[in-house]
């Protein structure tokens, strides 16, 4: 006879040891505050509050700073030129997250972190050792030369990849590969490069004033020229190659360990060396030095990376046409679609088509349905990989349950656009949307 397995046993109710309320209710007041305490913190609400105060701060303190080295009017002008580049580099990187966009709120907290709290850890940490080494070796020039080539890159690297470290740690379930990584650290270095730019042009103007200079021969023309026209992408490259780091360890597998600490680093050594190398091209190059290095390394560096970005999202496509399957062969999705979703072309004519046929809710239905789906076929590329944890069943799940609400829009749209674009040979049969039960399998 089998015996029946044993359950728990209940721990015995004892009394607290120091005889009676008088030791006792401390202990159980500062627990019960503890977890008063906790379960505070645990509140979404409240980590976001303190998160978007901490950088409200860092924003006014780095604000105050600039206005003061620059002036009023300086950072009026330094404001207005140094927006000009933002639109384009942010379109750029959310261009590059298409087919798996990010949500916005890690975006904006990736640029405003760049922006504020980088920024402000920057100003103080250069300033502090710039002025530290010059007192130190009694030579401010050479103190400058070495802030700008050694303390500056490994300063400002590290701030800006503070960014990139807090979204991979915390907001691992949107940070699955390279193309996240890329997008965060551009995300963070635009962000960063803001401020900066609002600093030197500020500067450059208060100069022209104070000297009576204007027009193309104005420091304010050239400072303008040299990092809003030629370099707008300098600061992005530097970072991109930590989120690169990232963005690699997020796609090992778990056991990989070495792995997942040593590439990150790995990246954000690549990126000072190289933010080091731009700062100091005139130093160690000659005053030629700086042209030198941007037409020899930095361009070359930007159509690399830039091919490896998109290189990226069309294996991302291809991750799709390849995991999908498997859904549709169960019954989750319809034939055509992964063959659909496996398509840019295909995807914005679903989408065109849903808010054409039942208007703008329809459209963005059908963009979120295409949104889980590329989810839902990395998350199943990564357990391959043995890059998820325990929890990929209930996320398997809740990704499908995602899809299913929003199948009556998407589905058919999806299908349209698939035999629009010739991704499907002839029409798949007649499928009853509304009839199979997603929680029956």
């Amino acid at each position: 006879m089998a015996s029946r397995p044993t359950q728990p046993a209940v721990p015995a109710c004892r009394r607290e040891q120091g005889g009676g309320p008088i030791g006792g209710a401390p202990q159980h007041t500062a627990r019960r505050r503890r977890l008063r305490a906790a379960r505070l913190w645990r509140s979404r609400a409240v980590r976001a509050g303190v998160l978007i105060t901490l950088l409200a701060l860092c924003g006014l303190v780095i604000l105050a700073l600039v206005r003061e080295q620059t002036g009023t009017r300086g950072f009026v002008v330094g404001l207005g030129l140094a927006t000009l580049p933002v639109p384009l580099l942010l379109a750029a990187f959310r261009w590059l997250d298409r087919v798996e966009p990010g949500p916005w709120r890690n975006l904006l907290f990736a640029f405003a972190w760049g922006a504020c709290a980088a920024a402000l850890i920057a100003i103080i940490a250069n300033s502090f050792a710039t002025r530290w080494i010059a007192t130190a070796t009694a030579d401010p020039a050479s103190a400058d030369t070495l802030g700008a080539t050694v303390i500056a890159p490994v300063v400002e690297e590290s701030a800006k990849a503070a960014a990139v470290l807090l979204l991979f740690l915390f907001r691992r379930r949107d940070f699955t590969g390279l193309v996240d990584g890329v997008v965060v650290a551009g995300f963070t270095a635009t962000g960063f490069a803001f401020t900066e730019n609002i600093l030197y042009l500020g500067n450059a103007f208060g100069e022209d004033q104070a000297f009576g200079t204007s027009g193309l021969g104005s420091v304010t023309a050239a400072t303008f020229f040299v990092r809003i026209v030629m370099s707008p992408f300098a600061h992005p490259l530097f970072t991109v190659l930590t989120g690169i780091g990232f963005g690699v360890a997020a796609l090992a597998a778990r056991h990989h360990r070495i792995r997942r600490v040593a590439l990150p680093l790995l990246g954000l050594a690549l990126a000072m060396g190289m933010h080091a190398l731009w700062n100091g091209s005139t130093t160690l190059f000659g005053p030629w030095g700086f042209y030198g290095v941007y037409a020899a390394f930095m361009v070359p560096a930007f159509g690399l990376l830039t091919w490896l970005t998109i290189w990226t999202r069309q294996r991302e496509l291809r991750t799709i046409s390849a995991e999908l399957p498997a859904y549709a062969a169960a019954g989750w999705l319809a034939a055509a679609e992964p063959q659909a979703l496996s398509s840019m072309r295909a995807r914005t004519m679903a989408r065109d088509y849903a808010r054409r046929t039942y208007g703008p809710g329809a459209g963005h239905a059908v963009s979120e349905y295409e949104a889980f789906a590329t989810s839902l076929a990395s998350l199943r590329h990564r357990a391959r990989r043995g890059a998820v944890g325990p929890d990929f069943a209930e996320r398997e799940r809740e990704l499908l349950h995602d899809l299913w609400r929003r199948r009556d829009v998407a589905a058919p749209a999806l299908v349209y656009a698939a035999q629009a674009t010739g991704r499907v040979a002839a029409p798949p049969p007649h499928r009853d949307y509304g009839g199979y039960n997603p929680y029956r399998r």
